[in-house]
């Protein structure tokens, strides 16, 4: 039974341990991936103890209850023994009555006749006296028969008696075992129930950490979506390339990124600026769509009406819900507002002729009933002039950029191509995306968002140098340095640059790109030079960065490195 009581002890000290864990006991507080970390490394650790230690348990526990199998077939045993001994001893017991019965008759006889014996020998003949202690011999030998036999069966029944108390003695001490057996079994049936359970809510723990994790990671790694909306985005000056030739101090470094689009695996779609581009570039609404969609638009009895989110009773479709779209600034070029028309009664269709609900926010596309109470004249010309058109056999995604590469068409270039030159030719630059090739340091995609102190995204030679060091070593402290937003032990420069016997300044960087991704980085730097793959870049970057600098892709990294 020692491996049953080590295991308690065990349980009772990860119970302690977990006790100690207060602020993991809370997930949704949590604030730093490296608490979270710590945490789900805790947890996952007393869960796995747990379950081995629980193992143990559950084979002690099926080997007591395999000995209470076998203690019960041995008291049974025993208690048909002591039967059966108990039925011999009371048949013996008849046996002797009865025998001892009949000698104390012959007994009694023979005393009789002993007592007459003088008398009978004047009285009878020589004859009959012979006769006489014949039969009176004959007799005293059956008496000592008798004698024998009921001495042999005393001692039988005095054997059998000592037999049965020997049984009974021991169905007492297997009755007294097999209690305690059962009370250990039911004890650490209830101790394995337990340990489930904990375990179960353990992780149940892990989960909800996880799930905290995964949110903080993706305020880093772009999970938000924007359309241009119902008004341009306005830009901020230090995170243009603009702003960094012209006010970052000289050997600064900055990550750019090609657009922030988070459609998985790249963006789709029409990009809204790039449209912008190609209507300033004298393209038509048809000439946009084939390009975007591949498709041209088609006739559909477009009348009716549409369940709309937010509205109890369904909004007309033409009249009213495509008037309201807020998905596209009036001020476009004319033919990029037919473009996005189209697109925008596409998307809404299939929800129409379904009888779906739409939403009214951009995980479905924006609509606002102040734009459809009251439409800018340039919208509403574009949806009348383009009514009941739609797009066949396509989904209509859009979003505001794309970075001049779509999964679904290839890169968004004035010749089709791509190349070193190829944002210059991106009609994104040219509708002119303040999000075309973009230096990310603030919350979310407003300029006004919290940039965690920093007034810029520009690095120094040694906070560069960090993030290569950050993607030669990881663990759960390779954590933002800025502790006062992100919090955690993250380590210092010095620290970390220990750990990955990495470089501490990078002179030089260049960045090789293909098919819509940054496919690798060379940096030279104090320790040589260093070669590292665009996606490992990217983690490690957002995994690292300070303040709130990031890449904001969720698909694949798209990104250039620019130095001052």
């Amino acid at each position: 039974m020692k491996r049953f009581f080590v295991t308690l002890i065990l349980l009772s000290f990860y119970t302690f341990t977990l006790i100690r864990a207060e602020e993991c006991d809370n997930p949704s507080a949590l604030t730093d991936t490296q608490t979270i970390s710590g945490c789900i490394s805790k947890f996952n650790g007393i869960a796995d103890a747990i379950s081995k230690a629980n193992s143990t348990n559950a084979k002690e526990l099926n080997s007591l209850k395999s000995q209470i199998t076998n203690l019960k077939f041995q008291i049974n045993l025993l208690e048909t023994q002591i039967t059966k001994l108990t039925k011999d001893v009371f048949d013996r017991e008849v046996k002797v009555g009865v025998k001892e019965e009949l000698l104390s008759a012959k007994v009694r006889q023979d005393y009789v006749q002993k007592r007459t014996q003088p008398l009978l020998l004047i009285l009878f003949s020589a004859r009959n006296a012979n006769e006489f202690f014949q039969d009176l011999a004959y007799r005293e030998k059956l008496a000592r028969v008798d004698r024998t036999t009921i001495e042999q069966i005393s001692s039988d029944i005095k054997n059998l008696t000592v037999k049965k108390e020997t049984l009974n003695s021991q169905k007492i001490n297997l009755d007294a075992l097999k209690k305690r057996v059962d009370e250990q079994a039911g004890f650490l049936a209830r101790e394995v129930d337990k340990a489930n359970k904990y375990v179960s809510d353990l992780s149940g723990k892990v989960a909800a950490l996880s799930a905290r994790q995964n949110e903080i990671l993706a305020a880093r790694s772009g999970n938000f979506t924007a359309s241009i909306g119902d008004s341009e985005l306005s830009d901020d000056y230090n995170s243009s390339i603009k702003g960094f030739r012209e006010a970052a101090p000289w050997g600064s470094f900055a990550i750019f990124s090609f657009g922030a689009y988070t459609h998985q695996g790249g963006a789709k779609g029409m990009s809204q600026y790039g449209a912008r581009g190609r209507a300033q570039n004298g393209q038509d609404h048809k000439q946009i769509l084939q390009a975007y969609y591949k498709t041209s638009p088609v006739n559909k009895d477009t009348g009716g009406t549409i369940k709309v989110d937010g509205f109890k009773d369904p909004l007309n479709f033409e009249d009213y819900y495509l008037m309201g779209i807020a998905e596209m600034p009036s001020s476009f070029p004319k033919e990029a507002l037919k473009a996005q028309a189209i697109a925008a009664r596409t998307y809404a269709y299939r929800y129409k002729i379904e009888g779906r609900t739409i939403c009214t926010d951009e995980y479905c596309q924006v609509f606002r009933k102040s734009k459809a109470d009251n439409p800018p004249g340039e919208w509403r010309s574009a949806v009348l002039e383009t009514r009941g058109q739609i797009l066949e056999g396509v989904v209509t995604y859009y979003s505001s950029t794309t970075g001049g590469y779509i999964t679904t068409m290839g890169w968004d270039t004035t010749d089709g191509n791509g190349g070193s030159n190829f944002f210059d030719k991106s009609y994104e630059k040219i509708g002119g995306s303040p999000w075309a090739y973009k230096a990310w340091y603030r919350k979310g995609y407003s300029p006004s968002g919290d940039s965690c102190g920093r007034n810029n995204p520009w690095l120094s030679s040694e906070e560069l140098a960090d993030i290569i060091n950050a993607v030669l070593y990881r663990d759960d402290r390779v954590t933002p340095i800025t502790t006062s937003c992100w919090g955690g032990n993250p380590y210092s420069y010095s620290e970390l640059r220990s750990k990955a016997n990495g470089p501490s300044s990078v002179s030089s960087v260049s960045v090789a790109q293909g098919n819509g991704r940054t496919n690798e980085v060379v940096f030279q730097t104090d320790k040589g030079e260093i070669r590292i793959s665009g996606s490992d870049f990217k983690t490690a970057f957002n995994l690292r960065a300070p303040g709130r600098l990031q890449i904001p892709q969720s698909g694949f990294a798209f990104f250039n490195i620019e130095k001052k």
